[in-house]
């Protein structure tokens, strides 16, 4: 195996840095940034761990757990569950992750409930809604949700924080903002019903994260634009 050049590797460590940076000079100070490390490697992480960063969002359950084992030394890391969640890792997810994004439908959210229960473990959680038709994300819409809520109410195990969505590709920016503030306007409609505790709104990626910001989001899930640009 041929080694990699070390200037290649101080390139790329000087390149995350600079991104980080150039993000947080563009985002309010209260916006939680979170380096999505899904498909970069250990090396990337400590590095944009170096430049400041705590959160790091995963999306497969087994390959983080690599990742979390390797990086244990830096013990107050973050770690965000941001992928679609399936029943079978539910269990894995709640041990191993502080966040879960990606609590997407009821029968979900009592798995959840259960397994807390029994784990002693709580990790923060956001509903994941779809409030613009895209047959290629997961999520409830506004209706749904609001059916719902009665039988989210009697789940006492779980800690909801806020709610979380993905927009469809090929919005513009007025578009996307539009969806983006409807998630903020759906967060206080369920504020005004008594779930107080949802303050949170994750929203926005690489691509329109500035938009999600000028829209309410307090988190940020950024990747590309962290360890590829």
């Amino acid at each position: 195996m041929s080694e990699v050049n070390p200037e290649v590797i101080s390139d790329r460590i000087s390149n995350i840095c600079a991104n980080i940076s150039n993000i947080r000079a563009n985002i309010p100070t209260n916006v939680k940034l979170v380096a999505v490390s899904k498909y970069t490697t250990t090396a990337s992480i400590r590095a944009a761990y170096d430049a400041g960063v705590r959160d790091f969002g995963e999306s497969r359950v087994q390959e983080s757990k690599i990742k979390q084992e390797e990086l244990a030394d830096r013990s107050d890391i973050t770690w965000h569950m941001i992928g679609s969640l399936q029943s079978n890792k539910t269990r894995q997810a709640i041990a191993q992750f502080d966040w879960i994004h990606s609590i997407d439908r009821l029968s979900l959210a009592q798995q959840c409930d259960r397994l807390i229960s029994e784990l002693g473990k709580s990790p923060k959680l956001l509903l994941q809604v779809k409030l613009a038709d895209d047959p290629h994300k997961s999520g409830w819409s506004e209706s749904e949700l609001l059916t719902d809520l009665p039988e989210l109410e009697k789940l006492q195990n779980l800690d909801i924080v806020g709610l979380m969505t993905i927009l469809p590709l090929g919005l513009d920016e007025s578009q996307a903002y539009a969806v983006f503030s409807r998630v903020g306007d759906l967060a206080e409609k369920l504020r005004s019903l008594g779930w107080k505790n949802i303050h949170e709104l994750s929203m926005g990626m690489s691509a329109d994260y500035a938009i999600a910001v000028k829209a309410g989001a307090s988190i940020i899930r950024v990747g590309t634009q962290i360890f590829v640009a």
